[in-house]
């Protein structure tokens, strides 16, 4: 197995739940994989972004719908095994994704002491935009697509852009935005205050330089299978 199979594989696992086929044969292959095969073979953060996202909305899914697990069990504990060890969501998300971030930090704090299978799995550096691309089950979350390597920045640009448009709101005369809480939840990643004014420009081509920002209640309605169509 090569690396473009290993993220095959996620994407595989993902689309079986999509179309709510049996996942035991897909989960059983990726808990048998040689950790240290895995490794080799997840080679740069491309590779490591598509695979784990993958990777955290199917298993979302699976725990919630098959196994009923409720929150925060299912974020909070080791529930699922790839590569022969055990992971929790928060594990790929916090810990693979945002580089061993303590969850409710605002992105400011690292965790001096994480386990050794974390660190050797993590990303070498923190792409905000992963924000975009997580699903967590609740109507505020962004959408599920699956993600690829070969265009997995493209990808992730397209969801940012898409999520943005759609929960954020302008009132130029007021000089106000109102859009989403990730923003303030995960305010370090983003880089401050600075770095969400400039992701605005960046990926909106709005400038809210003077503008007041403003949080929306997030909406933790469950909302599952909410795949872009």
């Amino acid at each position: 197995m090569n690396s473009q199979q290993f993220n095959m594989l996620s994407e595989q696992l993902l689309l079986a739940v999509k179309k709510g086929e049996d996942t035991t044969a897909l989960r059983l292959q990726l808990k048998k994989i040689d950790f240290n095969v895995l490794m080799r073979y997840l080679i740069n953060d491309d590779y490591k972004k598509a695979f784990w996202i993958n990777i955290y909305n199917a298993y979302f899914l699976i725990l919630r719908k098959e196994k009923q697990i409720e929150k925060p069990t299912i974020y909070k504990k080791k529930l699922f095994e790839i590569a022969e060890k055990q992971f929790s969501l928060d594990d790929v998300e916090h810990g693979i994704l945002r580089r061993n971030k303590y969850k409710y930090s605002r992105g400011w704090i690292t965790k001096l002491f994480g386990t050794k299978i974390i660190k050797n799995t993590m990303v070498k550096s923190l792409d905000y935009r992963i924000h975009f691309a997580l699903n967590c089950g609740a109507k505020s979350c962004p959408p599920i697509a699956f993600y690829t390597v070969d265009n997995i920045s493209n990808q992730l640009d397209m969801a940012t852009q898409s999520f943005l448009e759609g929960e954020s709101n302008f009132d130029d005369e007021k000089k106000e935005v109102k859009t989403t809480a990730l923003f303030n939840w995960y305010l370090a990643d983003f880089g401050g205050d600075k770095g969400v004014r400039t992701i605005f420009k960046n990926q909106l081509n709005r400038d809210i330089s003077g503008y007041t920002i403003k949080y929306k209640t997030y909406s933790w309605e469950e909302n599952l299978d909410n795949f872009i169509s």
